[in-house]
């Protein structure tokens, strides 16, 4: 299950915070649970779903996963599926892009269309 591409969901101004640091160092439930939260391309709108419904003002980030090196971890989650974990700091210089996390007309966020 291990991807060149993870992605993080993060509220806008959590984000721009981070921007201006050089690193995020996650949202809350990251904080409370020692490790920020990632998702593959195929987990992120579940995610969405689950964890941000109806949430404006979202950023979703693209994360190049080999240049987070060993502190990546590929863990059980929902369902048994394995999710990317996060052991530190998410560096900005990893970010390979950032978009706006939109709700679309059907109230679910809007990913885009070729996600890996």
């Amino acid at each position: 299950m291990m991807t060149d591409m993870v992605y993080k969901i993060v509220p806008e101004m959590l984000w721009r915070q981070a921007k201006g640091k050089g690193a995020f160092e996650g949202a809350g439930i990251d904080l409370q649970d020692g490790y920020i939260h990632l998702s593959t391309g195929p987990q992120a709108k579940e995610t969405a779903r689950l964890h941000f419904s109806g949430m404006a003002g979202l950023v979703l980030v693209a994360v190049n996963a080999p240049a987070l090196g060993e502190a990546l971890k590929y863990e059980p989650s929902r369902g048994g599926d394995l999710f990317p974990h996060l052991y530190g700091q998410l560096p900005i210089s990893a970010v390979l892009w950032e978009m706006p996390l939109l709700i679309g007309a059907d109230g679910l966020h809007a990913f885009p269309e070729k996600m890996p």
